[in-house]
Order: structure tokens, then C-alpha cells, then sequence
């Protein structure tokens, strides 16, 4: 099997426990943050969402600039999960569509002239997108679990959800 296609299963699989993270996130609770440090839920959860633009990103552009960044501004969770299903589409197409030679290729992050960092695409994918993902996802599993909101299965039941098959696919 092709990395495109091990890494299009895991973006699916990833994709349906976050969606079940974000369809928990209570907008009336958008201002709790555990830490004066620690981001607000809100904004939080709108970043887990955003990063599944990243994925089309990295396959059809050498970088990405986030000089002119300006988040989305989402006020329900019906937007939230509208916002991250129409992200997610965009990123399995972009995944189906791509060709294993441009995973070779270098991709950048950057703010404004400054590079952040450069790698391959391929490493790009796995350890900015989905290990970037999951860490966000697991932070915002314990703003639920802080504010007593049941927390999703993630790859096994957890104390909240115990009804779950292992491998779910986001299709």
C-alpha cells in the first residue's frame, strides 16, 4: 500500500474521532481555559478543526504564511462541524488526487519572510498534520472532561463512552 493511501485511512480514522471531539464543544462554555496560558476553548476548538486545511495545503503548495492569518470566527457547533466537514472533504480529495512523487518535495512554513521550518511533504503530512491533530484533539479532550462534558472514545471506550468500534472511518 502506498503512504498516500496508509495516510488517507489514518486522516479518516483520525477524522471521525475529532469530529466526535468538536460535536461536544459547547459554545456557551467558549471562554474556559484551564490556565491563564492555556488557549480558550473556543479557539482551541476552531484549531483542531483548522488544521485539516492544512493537509490540501501541503499536497498543492511548496508553503504556507501565516502573516495574514486571521481565524475563523465560529459561534455554534453546527458551524464548527459544518467548517471541519467541508475542511475534511477538501483534504481526502486532495489526498486521492495527489501523486507519491510530490511527497519528495519540500514544503515550508512560514511568517512572512521568516521559514519556520522546512521538510519533505511526507513528513510534513505525518508529523505537522495528523501528530499536530491528535495533540490538539487529546488538549481539547481535557477541557471536556474539566468542564464535565462526556469525553469520546478515542482508540479504545473511555470512562464516558464505552460503545465504540476500534478502527471508525470518516467517509
Amino acid at each position: 500500500m502506498s503512504f498516500l493511501q496508509d495516510i488517507l485511512n489514518e486522516l479518516k480514522q483520525e477524522g471521525a474521532v475529532t469530529r466526535r471531539h468538536l460535536e461536544k464543544v459547547d459554545f456557551k462554555s467558549v471562554d474556559f481555559q484551564p490556565h491563564e496560558k492555556s488557549e480558550k476553548l473556543g479557539r482551541l476548538a476552531i484549531h483542531v478543526a483548522e488544521i485539516i486545511a492544512w493537509w490540501k495545503n501541503v499536497l498543492e503548495n511548496s508553503d504556507l504564511n501565516f502573516i495574514d492569518f486571521e481565524p475563523r470566527e465560529i459561534k455554534t457547533t453546527e458551524e464548527l462541524l459544518n467548517y471541519f466537514d467541508g475542511l475534511f472533504s477538501e483534504a481526502k480529495n486532495a489526498i486521492e488526487n495527489a501523486d507519491e512523487a510530490e511527497l519528495s518535495k519540500n514544503w515550508s512554513m512560514k511568517y512572512g519572510d521568516d521559514i519556520l521550518f522546512t521538510l519533505n511533504k511526507k513528513e510534513v503530512l505525518r508529523k505537522f498534520c495528523l501528530n499536530h491533530l491528535i495533540h490538539h484533539r487529546a488538549q481539547l479532550g481535557v477541557y471536556l472532561r474539566m468542564l464535565d462534558i462526556p469525553v469520546p472514545a478515542v482508540y479504545g471506550p473511555s470512562a464516558d463512552d464505552e460503545n465504540i468500534t476500534l478502527i471508525e472511518k470518516f467517509n
